[in-house]
C-alpha cells in the first residue's frame, strides 16, 4: 500500500462523475424498455377505424372490408329486400334486436342508420364461421325469403338485417360494428358519431 495522502476532491469528483454516467445509462436503457410497452404501429392500425367508399356500390351488391381482423360487410339493400324483411319477423329469434350485445343504432327494424345501407360483421355468432350471402337463392333455406345469409358449417340462417332465424345453432343476431357516415358516400367503420 502506498503512504501517499488521499485526494478527497478527486475521489468526490470520480464518485459524482461515475454516478452521472450511470444515471444517464440507466435512463437510456429505460426509455426503449418503457416504449416497448406501447402498442406497435401494426397493433394500432389493426384497431383503427376503416374508411369505406360506397359511391360505386350497386343495389343488391355486397362489399367486404377488414376491421380489427374481422370481415365487415357493407350491402346496398334494394327496396324489395327491405320489404321482404317484414314477411318473416315471426320466424326470427330476436326480431327487435333486444339482446344486450347490440348497439343502440341497431335497435330498429333495419338494424342500420340508413335503411338501404347495411353494415355488419360477417362472422356467425355460433362458432365464428363466415356465412355466405345468398342473393336470390335464400328461398331454398327459408321459404318466402329470397335473400339472406347462410352459414354452411352448421346451418345458421340470417335475414337481410342480420337477424338470426329460430331453430338454428347461432344464438344471436350478427354483430353490428360501430360506424358513422362521414358523408353521403363514405362510411367510417370502427367509430360511432359522437364517440371518440
Amino acid at each position: 500500500m502506498s503512504n501517499a495522502p488521499v485526494d478527497n476532491g478527486r475521489r468526490r469528483f470520480l464518485t459524482i462523475a461515475t454516478s452521472v454516467v450511470g444515471g444517464v445509462g440507466a435512463a437510456g436503457a429505460a426509455v426503449p424498455f418503457i416504449a416497448s410497452w406501447n402498442p406497435s404501429e401494426r397493433a394500432k392500425s389493426a384497431g383503427a377505424p376503416v374508411e369505406v367508399d360506397i359511391s360505386k356500390l350497386e343495389p343488391g351488391q355486397l362489399i367486404r372490408v377488414e376491421w380489427r381482423g374481422k370481415p365487415v360487410w357493407v350491402i346496398s339493400r334494394t327496396p324489395k329486400m327491405l320489404e321482404d324483411m317484414k314477411a318473416h319477423e315471426g320466424q326470427l329469434r330476436d326480431p327487435a334486436s333486444e339482446e344486450p350485445q347490440q348497439l343502440d343504432s341497431a335497435k330498429n327494424p333495419y338494424r342500420s342508420k340508413r335503411p338501404e345501407i347495411f353494415v355488419a360483421v360477417g362472422i356467425c355468432t355460433h362458432l365464428g364461421c363466415s356465412p355466405s350471402f345468398l342473393q336470390g337463392g335464400f328461398g331454398e333455406k327459408v321459404e318466402g325469403t329470397e335473400d339472406g345469409f347462410f352459414c354452411p358449417c352448421h346451418g345458421s340462417k340470417f335475414d337481410m338485417a342480420g337477424r338470426v332465424f329460430q331453430a338454428v345453432p347461432a344464438p344471436l343476431n350478427l354483430e353490428i360494428p360501430p360506424y358513422t357516415f362521414i358523408d353521403e358516400t363514405t362510411i367510417l367503420v370502427g367509430e360511432e358519431e359522437g364517440v371518440a
